[in-house]
């Protein structure tokens, strides 16, 4: 096939040329996309999001280079970022609360990615101590690993993001803890991102489970209620460095969290720099 594929272009040589002008041309458009975002933000102020290339261009990616539909991401993420303050706001890594949070592993990210390319995240939904540990500094824990994991890792990010909910554990306190408001904040939160979950699975879960998730289903879009998944054990995602809490022959629970717990307090000020990336809200 190589060869065949060489001679093809040995006799015609204009062939490698025009490959290398589509791609300029392809380059050149983007460019020239995300130059849009940025002036976009420049007259619009109140937004307040960061126009590093980088991040125009992933949100752009995301929406399949749709500008329009990018500029509506943008403008929902950073609002997004200025209204839960509770999640956003005093991301120091070295918080007490934060640190037994991280050592707990509630949001693991897994080495690799899955057959299909996707990035797989484990979010242990039962890790913490309800009684100890309160429900908006779990998710200020996950979305700050969140956002370094998007920072290391766009490229898989792009592809979509594979949600292994680990219920094993749960308790009657750690379903108090999430009240529909809280419910509803968060099934938001994952479509602000611009990274898209392509799957959330729920497993280990207790018998009476669908009463619970029927909360969330309630929020999600048609698309997003469509990608969820619910099984007693194991999971159906297929991933060389699954954990082997859940089967697999990658690190473990525990060893996943000494190595985010560890990159997080590394990037102490990757979190002063984002906090300042938010829409201005009048109060």
């Amino acid at each position: 096939m190589c060869s065949h594929n060489s001679n093809i272009i040995a006799e015609h040589p204009d062939l490698d040329s025009t490959f290398e002008n589509e791609q300029e041309l392809i380059l050149k458009k983007e460019q020239l996309q995300v130059q849009e975002l940025s002036d976009w933000l420049d007259a619009n102020p109140n937004i307040n999001g960061c126009k590093a290339y980088e991040n125009l261009h992933f949100f752009l990616r995301t929406c399949k280079f749709d500008v329009d539909r990018a500029k509506k991401k943008l403008k929902t993420f950073y609002q997004m970022r200025a209204e839960r303050t509770e999640w956003f706001d005093d991301c120091d890594p070295m918080l007490p609360e934060i640190q037994e949070l991280l050592a707990l592993g509630v949001f693991l990210p897994v080495d690799g990615v899955d057959d299909q390319q996707k990035k797989v995240v484990i979010i242990r939904t039962a890790a913490h101590d309800p009684k100890r540990h309160t429900q908006n500094n779990v998710f200020k824990t996950s979305k700050m690993i969140l956002d370094l994991l998007l920072k290391f890792e766009p490229d898989n990010c792009a592809r979509g993001i594979v949600a292994i909910m680990d219920m094993q554990g749960v308790q009657l306190g750690h379903a108090l803890q999430l009240n529909p408001k809280l419910i509803k904040r968060s099934v938001e939160s994952w479509t602000a991102y611009p990274c898209q979950p392509k799957l959330l699975e729920f497993t280990n879960t207790p018998r009476h489970v669908n009463i619970f998730l029927n909360t969330f289903r309630v929020f999600m879009t048609p698309k997003i209620r469509s990608r969820v998944a619910v099984r007693r054990e194991g999971t159906m995602v297929k991933c060389k460095q699954l954990p082997r809490d859940l089967g697999g022959q990658g690190p473990s629970y525990k060893e996943l969290a000494i190595k985010w717990k560890q990159l997080v307090e590394q990037n102490a000020d990757f979190y002063l720099e984002q906090g300042k990336y938010k829409s201005i809200v009048k109060r």
